[in-house]
């Protein structure tokens, strides 16, 4: 029996997803993600609604503590659910080479705007 999968197999197709997808791909791929987890009534992505879709993710070897951390790591408001922004910013975040280039873009920007 296989064992779960982790977060280094998403951490390596969201940087090919956005060179593929460009900024403005990505972010409407990330949208479409977060409706097809999300609790249709409540509009965000709860434990249930996650646990609920896990098996489209390849994550249903993970168990219930598991899942629940998921959702608390990326409850920025701490009202136990994700939201659409909670969701990409996580998404992100556990993305360590989308964040590399992110910030080198920032860094760019920042020089260009106010010089050496």
């Amino acid at each position: 029996m296989a064992g779960p999968k982790n977060t280094a197999d998403f951490e390596d197709l969201l940087p090919v997803m956005a060179n593929k997808l460009g900024g403005d791909g990505l972010i409407r791929e990330l949208c479409n993600g977060f409706s097809l987890l999300m609790d249709r009534d409540k509009k965000v992505i709860t434990f249930e609604s996650l646990k609920n879709s896990s098996a489209i993710l390849g994550l249903q070897d993970l168990s219930d503590d598991e899942l629940k951390n998921m959702v608390r790591e990326g409850d920025l408001d701490g009202d136990g659910a994700l939201n659409q922004m909670e969701f990409c910013v996580l998404m992100f975040r556990l993305s360590p080479e989308l964040m590399e280039e992110s910030e080198a873009c920032l860094e760019r920007a920042l020089e260009k705007e106010f010089g050496k």
